[in-house]
């Protein structure tokens, strides 16, 4: 259905209060020098059913871990299957230590076309700097599973990935500091000026005159000196204060799936819009032209095109002025404009000038 719409949505102040809720400090920002790291690592699973590598690099692989264990192996003697050469990946936390354990996801590098039943033997992972601080090793817990035969095949989710809860144990830590000098710094996640404000005005008011915002996504914070011989105590503290965001207005719009999110900041200045829907059918019929029967001709075949195109009617819909994103969506769905529709009539919108927001088109 075409539809011309009429927007009048009005400019409101003061609505950023109840748009954006008071959160806790320790969901906007994060400490600098908190941070976990990648940990990425190559390795072998067996002991799967039929399911593994076709390749030669698992075979060299295995023919490795043979001669370590004082086995000479010919790596074209080895064929079978129910092994796979895979990756193996973690996020080290912050603040772990030695003889902990941590989650590892494995996921194949070949052919294998599963990982179901199988199991990883043990594998150093290494950080960027080349050093080992998890060593992973356990059985894999597939999320899907995957049967075929001769004529069928059935499948659920991906089964050439595999997780290993508490399967990696740290054999190192990486030290963290994040209090040089009695100082510590705030990262906000969505860095904005007005939010960083709002972050050292509630810490101000608890501790004093403490804090600062350096930029947009920084605030730097002076430990008081009652705190300075325990920072983790300050930090305690703080990360529960209650703080209420600002970020801009945005729409964020996805084409490949048809969705789109509006942030409750973005408003729309009076505008028309016109969008017509027109479908174009083209068909083909093939047919076979075959000559008399004392003729000379040939039999060939022939395609016969048929092409009609269709718009459909407008509607003229009136809409009443408004301010929140809700009465726009339930505007633009009483009208029957489908997600794609309104993707459409949004960025036409932006074009012309009349979106209070920033469109960001995914």
């Amino acid at each position: 259905m075409g539809v011309i719409l009429a927007l009048g949505i009005a400019m409101v102040s003061g609505a950023g209060g109840e748009i954006h809720p008071e959160v806790r400090l320790k969901d906007l920002a994060d400490v600098e020098g908190v941070r976990s790291n990648q940990l990425v690592g190559l390795g072998v699973v067996v002991g799967l059913a039929g399911t593994g590598d076709k390749g030669t690099m698992v075979n060299q692989m295995m023919q490795n871990m043979a001669q370590q264990f004082g086995v000479a192996v010919d790596s074209k003697a080895i064929k079978s299957k129910n092994a796979a050469v895979v990756t193996v990946t973690c996020q080290l936390p912050p603040f772990v230590r030695p003889g902990q354990t941590v989650d590892v996801s494995v996921s194949t590098m070949g052919d294998a076309k599963s990982l179901q039943g199988g199991v990883l033997l043990q594998t150093p992972l290494k950080g960027a700097n080349g050093e080992v601080y998890v060593v992973a090793q356990g059985p894999l817990l597939v999320g899907g599973y995957a049967a075929s035969g001769k004529g069928a095949q059935v499948s659920k989710n991906a089964t050439t990935v595999g997780r290993i809860p508490g399967g990696g144990i740290v054999e190192r830590e990486v030290a963290m500091e994040f209090a040089p000098d009695g100082v510590l710094s705030y990262l906000l996640r969505n860095p904005d000026f007005t939010t960083a404000q709002r972050l050292a005005q509630a810490i101000n008011e608890k501790f004093g005159r403490v804090a600062e915002p350096v930029d947009a996504g920084r605030v730097e914070v002076r430990l008081p000196p009652s705190y300075a011989a325990n920072p983790s105590s300050f930090l305690a503290e703080v990360e529960g204060l209650r703080i209420r965001p600002d970020v801009g207005a945005r729409v964020v719009v996805n084409e490949r799936s048809g969705t789109v999110v509006m942030g409750g900041d973005v408003r729309i200045s009076t505008v028309a819009v016109a969008s017509g829907n027109l479908t174009v059918r083209v068909q083909e019929t093939s047919q076979v032209s075959q000559p008399n029967p004392f003729g000379q001709g040939e039999t060939v075949a022939t395609t016969d095109t048929s092409l009609s195109a269709q718009e459909q009617p407008k509607q003229m819909v009136s809409l009443p002025a408004s301010s929140s994103v809700q009465d726009l969506v339930d505007a633009l769905n009483a009208v029957g404009a489908t997600p794609r529709d309104i993707i459409t009539i949004l960025q036409g919108i932006s074009q012309a000038g009349a979106l209070h927001g920033e469109l960001v088109i995914e």
